[in-house]
């Protein structure tokens, strides 16, 4: 459905975005996440036909973004971050004229209006002005644009930015909803957003994709790996002196004392046996082993600031 090859985007001496590869097939939910300013953005724009890559090439549903931009419009339904409304308009005004724009069959558009109308609540607000909505119900606005020429793909751009956790909420149902109907591409910082609503995740930094899989797989990052979390009764400068040589330890850090540690491992029950009876034989006071799965956010704030939830690696 989407096809992004060999993608780049230079603004002067500066580039944005550096050789991205991503597939996406039909109705794939997929989560494009990384701290601001990584270039989430920019390839979005690209995507839609916004802005054009400095190289490499995007197609959507087969059609080359740049050299089919209209058929390729057509297929794409896409909420900036700032949503794109007129607010001297009637919300369902506002929305015929979008569907017209987007070419949408004359003896259609009222069904869908009405669709995305019910699709994002705003029946009660439907005959009022976009100025004198809230920022809420502006951001339902904008999403409703998008959906309402049923398009195949869905771009949304930090769509819950701003918004009380109420209204998180009901975006979020909204686009568990519309899964399986679309392809749709969130694009966010907001790790909880992503975990909620989508299948897969892209992982963008610095203007490169540094990882995409699945959230489980992420998660993981390897078959079994794990972590655990010590906790000792006497300080310890160097935990490394006393546990290396153990097969299956992977990385050792610090926490936030030298009477915390965290070890990543390749999650044997024999590699955490003699983790413990080392640290017992030393007379450290062992208070506490905790093993745990690394999570999503653990994997990319490894892999986007170079450290973890408990500081630097």
């Amino acid at each position: 459905m989407i096809e992004v090859q060999a993608l780049c985007k230079d603004y002067g001496p500066y580039r944005a975005i550096n050789n991205l590869n991503f597939s996406l097939k039909k109705g794939d939910v997929v989560g494009f996440l990384g701290p601001n300013g990584a270039g989430k953005s920019t390839t979005m724009k690209i995507i839609t036909g916004f802005m054009a890559p400095t190289s490499g090439k995007a197609s959507v549903a087969g059609f080359d973004v740049f050299e089919n931009p209209i058929e390729v419009k057509k297929r794409i339904g896409y909420l900036p971050e700032t949503p794109p409304v007129y607010t001297d308009m009637f919300v369902k005004d506002y929305l015929t004229y979008v569907a017209e724009l987007k070419e949408v069959k004359k003896d259609k558009i009222k069904t869908l209006v009405d669709r995305a109308i019910e699709k994002t609540n705003l029946g009660s607000v439907q005959n009022r002005l976009i100025g004198h909505l809230s920022k809420g119900f502006r951001q339902r606005v904008g999403i409703a644009q998008a959906i309402v020429s049923d398009p195949e793909v869905l771009i949304l751009d930090e769509p819950t930015v701003g918004l009380d956790p109420k209204q998180v909420a009901e975006i979020r149902e909204l686009i568990q909803e519309l899964r399986g109907q679309h392809t749709i591409i969130l694009s966010t910082h907001i790790l909880s957003e992503v975990q909620a609503v989508c299948e897969k995740v892209i992982i963008i930094n610095k203007g490169k994709i540094v990882a995409q899989d699945t959230i489980s797989n992420l998660s993981k990052l390897e078959k079994g790996q794990s972590r655990l979390f010590i906790r000792l009764r006497k300080d310890i400068a160097d935990l490394h002196s006393v546990i290396s040589g153990i097969d299956g330890i992977l990385s050792i850090d610090s926490g936030a004392s030298n009477r915390e540690w965290k070890v990543d491992l390749q999650g044997q029950d024999e590699t955490i046996e003699a983790i413990s009876s080392r640290i017992v034989s030393q007379g450290l006071g062992l208070l506490e082993l905790s093993p745990t799965r690394m999570d999503l956010e653990d994997v990319f704030l490894k892999l986007t600031y170079g450290q973890d939830k408990g500081g630097e690696s």
